[in-house]
């Protein structure tokens, strides 16, 4: 053997460089993954291809049904508490942003001495993208994504701006990085044609981490004919639209997969996909059989629709039973890029139970919400313990349960009366019609004294005052930072 006739010293040489060789491949193997962190907005239990038929979302369902459906995920009830959770891994009441959404008029932002995902992420080398919605104040340009990690920024800094000419009240609202502008097309269109040129001129040697927080399918309700005409069936206005919508925001992810395909990357890249919150049913969108809507802390208003895909999973083709919390999202994204463990922060790195798809009790409880403010606009406060969820007092204004409108008067909302205290099992009872609190003495004890112990780091919620010196007027029409 050739052992047996080279010298000792260059057996050893011989036996150094396997080793070296051995090392590279390892590291080949285990590199840092692409990162696409996808967002959709008010997108219901109820609006995916995979639970839904009717539903026309084929690149979503094949994202979903080959990778991992994470079926207890999640989320804050409106827009700007789950942002703020999925960036800096802190409960919202921590941060002052329990208490609705931050407004374009308000001289407010997430807390600007928290360390957001993306900058965390530029410490392990990579090069960091946003595409489409903020929502967590833009007053100064300290509060704006290139200020706070990414490298690049494409997109609006509010909410609910048209999908056509971007406005919102009285002004515009869209930047290309910090220089002001407005796309000629339909929002999806926009960010999908962006998301292939940032792929396209991407340093494949990098890792890259682009955040696609999508406009759709949050209101106003507006789409292409085309995609409209794909639901002649449903007779209800709203939802017949709201169904294009859905399959508007599948093809822009289809078109970013394909963009990832062309450039060699897709089989280097971890998709990760969740909604914001809950569908929102007074404008078409559907959570049902789940309880509630968004800006609820019932279950229809924040448990996603979620999943993971790619790179990293062992057991593709699985439904994860475990809870994940929109606050587990920045761990655990820089668990999967390599990174190490973050202190301090509520988030959990959820990471290896999901790379491995083994059920974990590293989550076994979060808050839903917690807001003693005298307006607690999307619940005043909720907890989940195990199996059991206790809702303490004001839970949202939309209490009931909501099918899928088939006409318009099937649209109609009615608002139930509840009691101040609501216990649900969510394992016997998921869809919360048994309300346990005059049954469960001791567990209702139990859930609100640890209520009370989360109560010492409530952070009385940011200002929400408007102020005249954000008018876009001042801006050439634009909604743009540096006024307080």
């Amino acid at each position: 053997m050739l052992s047996h006739i080279l010298p000792i010293r260059l057996r050893m040489d011989v036996f150094v460089y396997g080793l070296l060789l051995l090392t590279l491949s390892k590291c080949v193997v285990s590199k840092s993954p692409h990162i696409v962190f996808i967002v959709a907005d008010d997108l219901g239990w109820n609006d995916v291809g995979f639970r839904n038929p009717d539903i026309i979302s084929p690149n979503i369902d094949y994202l979903a049904k080959n990778g991992m459906i994470l079926n207890n995920s999640y989320v804050q009830p409106v827009c700007t508490p789950s942002r703020n959770a999925f960036l800096s891994g802190f409960y919202p009441f921590k941060s002052g942003l329990q208490n609705m959404v931050i407004l374009p008029q308000a001289p407010s932002c997430a807390p600007l001495n928290r360390t957001f995902l993306p900058q965390k992420l530029k410490e392990l080398g990579y090069a960091t993208h946003i595409i489409g919605k903020w929502h967590l104040g833009m007053c100064k340009w300290e509060c704006t994504p290139t200020y706070r990690g990414f490298d690049t920024f494409y997109g609006y800094y509010n909410g609910a701006e048209d999908y056509y000419n971007y406005t919102i009240l009285n002004g515009t609202d869209f930047h290309d990085n910090k220089e002001p502008m407005r796309p000629n097309e339909y929002s999806t269109y926009a960010y999908a044609r962006r998301a292939d040129k940032v792929i396209t001129q991407h340093n494949k040697s990098q890792p890259m981490f682009l955040y696609l927080p999508f406009q759709s399918v949050h209101e106003p309700i507006e789409v292409p004919k085309i995609y409209e005409n794909m639901y002649e069936d449903i007779k209800n206005d709203g939802r017949r639209k709201f169904s294009g919508m859905v399959t508007a925001l599948d093809d822009a992810i289809g078109n970013v997969t394909d963009s990832l395909k062309r450039n060699g990357m897709f089989e280097d890249t971890l998709i990760i996909f969740t909604s914001d919150n809950g569908g929102m049913p007074s404008y078409s969108g559907n959570n049902y059989p789940l309880r509630g809507s968004k800006a609820t802390v019932y279950e229809g208003g924040t448990r996603a629709s979620s999943f993971v895909y790619g790179l990293g999973l062992q057991k593709p083709n699985t439904v994860f039973d475990g809870m994940i919390h929109a606050v587990d999202w920045m761990p655990t994204i820089l668990s999967a890029a390599g990174g190490g463990q973050v202190s301090g922060i509520d988030g959990l790195n959820m990471w290896p139970s999901i790379s491995e798809g083994v059920p974990s009790s590293l989550r076994s409880e979060f808050i839903y919400n917690l807001d003693d403010s005298l307006v607690p606009i999307m619940g005043r406060a909720a907890i989940r313990m195990g199996d059991f969820k206790l809702i303490e007092g004001f839970a949202g204004a939309f209490n009931d349960w909501y099918p899928v409108p088939e006409t318009e008067e099937d649209a109609k909302i009615d608002e139930p009366k509840v009691d101040y205290y609501q216990l649900y099992n969510l394992r016997d009872d998921p869809n919360e019609r048994n309300n346990l609190h005059t049954k469960e003495h001791r567990m209702l004890k139990k859930m609100k004294e640890r209520l009370e112990e989360y109560r010492k780091y409530i952070v009385p919620p940011v200002t929400e005052k408007a102020d005249p010196a954000s008018d876009p007027n001042n801006y050439n029409g634009y909604w743009t930072p540096g006024w307080c």
